[in-house]
């Protein structure tokens, strides 16, 4: 854990299949804070890569083009100051992580695009995603980023 007063060094974001909520999230992180954290993502179970995630997140010029998601079983034996989960599965989950990893554990209930009703428009379904990433980017920005403009570590 960090010193009080000091920010997260070793973010993890966990949701339920790795393929939309958490991989925008983490790279959103990234984009905002480089190297000054490390960042990771994982699901419950690996999902597929999604090309609507990836979309909406080149549209403001963050490239998920090569993820590929994963379980959370892929970060056995990392560590991490911080999981940040983003579904209910996620988040029973990551309290179960703190049994093996000294870690926060903080639920940012996030909407799942995916779950749209059968016959949306591609349209529709692309503003349900670009909603999805717009409410992480804040989250984040307010969670990580100083008022000033700086990192918050």
């Amino acid at each position: 854990m960090s010193d009080e007063g000091d920010g997260p060094q070793a973010v993890l974001f966990a949701c339920a299949a790795n393929a939309v909520r958490s991989p925008m999230a983490a790279a959103i992180l990234q984009h905002l804070m480089g190297d000054r954290v490390r960042v990771a993502s994982a699901g419950v179970r690996a999902g597929r890569p999604d090309p609507y995630a990836v979309a909406v997140l080149d549209e403001i010029g963050i490239d998920i083009s090569e993820h590929e998601p994963a379980g959370l079983d892929s970060i056995e034996g990392e560590v991490f100051d911080l999981v940040v989960t983003l579904s209910p599965e996620a988040h029973h989950h990551g309290v179960e992580l703190t049994r093996v990893m000294p870690a926060d554990v903080e639920y940012w209930p996030t909407p799942d695009a995916t779950a749209a009703p059968e016959g949306v428009s591609r349209e529709e379904l692309l503003a349900r995603y670009r909603g999805v990433r717009d409410m992480l980017f804040r989250r984040i920005k307010q969670r990580f980023v100083k008022p000033g403009g700086g990192p918050s570590i």
